[in-house]
């Protein structure tokens, strides 16, 4: 194996300090791999009760009238969450254009949405309009308050009493840590979180960010009072094969709020073409429960060998999973791009090209990507990227299969031996 490994650039020392690693981990993938197993079941559920058929395939052009595949596929998710109703559309862009739309249509001029778990991720900010943009719904008179985590990572409970007032419509939940090193929510912390919020105002909703955290756990968000989860297609759910889409499983009222946002007044869910790509939405939620356990293993294994080379990981090798990120501190910035080089070098797709920090849209910084995907942007397929401040973090995460989640840390630690940034000598660590 190890030649086989030599091929593709990888060092006798890196090889063996990361089998070392990997050695270790069978208790921790063994777990991961019972969740996933529960989760498979819960989805092969969902699809055998809504009667999926060939039928649901085909798809349809033109207003979408009448799609069997998109329909069942919304009755599909909403069997998975345990909602009332789910809206699953390859029309919602992405997960920022997904949380935009729930905010958007569940907000009136004159609300409040209080986040109670600090700063959102960087893309939301422009949304809300804690930077100016553009259709933020702060143009709309949607006032924004923020109570942040205490430095432990708990939540600040006085703060968020008093934070909660006649106009607070809408509290919206990040389960992930975005761009930030603080902890990942669990769906129990989560519903410890939305059962106090729900006892000071009953009539509240509360919106969960659940953006890299689907199937990480047994139960989601949904399960514990959430009346909305909000996710991407191109991570998690999507199982590496959707190519675009976003989905909002939820209370009725909410997603159909959503659904004449995403269109228009008066047809809402009724149209929406699904243009014969429906069959890889089907396919990737399929596959999304094995699909995620291979992530969360490279999160894992990518934790315990930054973690035993002296660098702060978040979380760290030996905590709990309840996303598939994993936060390295660089703390330099010529480490973190030859982290994000070292990811790209392991790509399938442009692996012989170099990423290089740029300004990215709706980002308050330079930021670079490493991402060779089958799908542009995917973040369940192997992928790192971080902003070019301080503490110089690079988020990795994805990866399809567990061997390429592998190959991709020890690819990026190889880059980091070659260029003096790790000591090359690791047979004693």
């Amino acid at each position: 194996m190890e030649q086989y490994y030599r091929q593709l650039g990888i060092s006798s020392d890196v090889y063996h300090f990361c089998q070392r690693i990997w050695d270790s981990l069978a208790e921790r993938f063994a777990k991961i791999d019972a969740v996933s197993e529960a989760n498979q079941l819960k989805v092969l559920k969902s699809l055998q009760e809504n009667q999926v058929s060939e039928a649901c395939m085909l798809g349809t052009t033109g207003y979408g009238y009448n799609d069997l595949g998109r329909d069942t596929l919304e009755k599909v998710y909403a069997g998975i969450f345990h909602t009332e109703d789910a809206l699953v559309r390859p029309q919602i862009t992405c997960g920022t254009h997904a949380l935009a739309l729930a905010l958007l249509s569940n907000l009136r001029p004159g609300d409040e949405l209080l986040s109670p778990v600090g700063k959102p991720y960087d893309t939301l900010e422009e949304v809300i309009g804690i930077r100016p943009s553009k259709g933020s719904l702060a143009e709309y008179g949607i006032t924004y308050a923020q109570v942040d985590l205490l430095p432990d990572g708990g939540f600040d409970w006085e703060g968020i009493e008093k934070a909660i007032n006649e106009r607070t419509r809408l509290v919206t939940i990040q389960r992930s840590k975005g761009y930030a090193t603080r902890p990942t929510l669990s769906v129990e912390r989560i519903g410890e979180l939305i059962d106090f919020i729900k006892k000071i105002k009953p009539d509240v909703l509360c919106m969960v960010d659940n953006c890299y955290g689907e199937f990480v756990e047994t139960i989601e968000p949904t399960d514990v009072g959430a009346d909305m989860a909000v996710g991407s297609l191109i991570k998690n759910p999507g199982g590496g094969i959707a190519p675009i889409g976003g989905y909002i499983a939820g209370k009725k009222e909410c997603v159909e709020n959503a659904a004449f946002r995403l269109t228009s007044p008066g047809l809402g869910k009724e149209v929406g073409a699904s243009l014969g790509i429906l069959s890889g939405f089907y396919e990737g939620l399929f596959l999304a429960p094995n699909v995620t356990a291979s992530a969360l293993k490279g999160a894992v294994f990518a934790a315990n060998v930054y973690g035993r080379l002296g660098f702060e990981v978040i979380p760290d090798g030996t905590k709990e999973r309840y996303d598939i990120i994993q936060a390295v501190c660089f703390g330099k910035p010529e480490a973190l791009i030859a982290f994000c080089e070292g990811i790209q070098a392991a790509s399938p797709v442009d692996s012989h090209v170099c990423p290089e920090p740029w300004a990215m849209p709706g980002y308050d910084s330079d930021v670079i990507m490493a991402a060779g995907a089958f799908v542009s942007g995917s973040s369940i397929e192997l992928s790192a990227d971080g902003p070019l401040k301080y503490p110089y973090a690079a988020y990795f995460q994805g990866g399809i299969t567990w061997q390429h989640a592998k190959f991709g840390i020890m690819r990026s630690l190889q880059a980091l031996v070659d260029k003096g940034l790790v000591l090359s000598e690791l047979q004693n660590l």
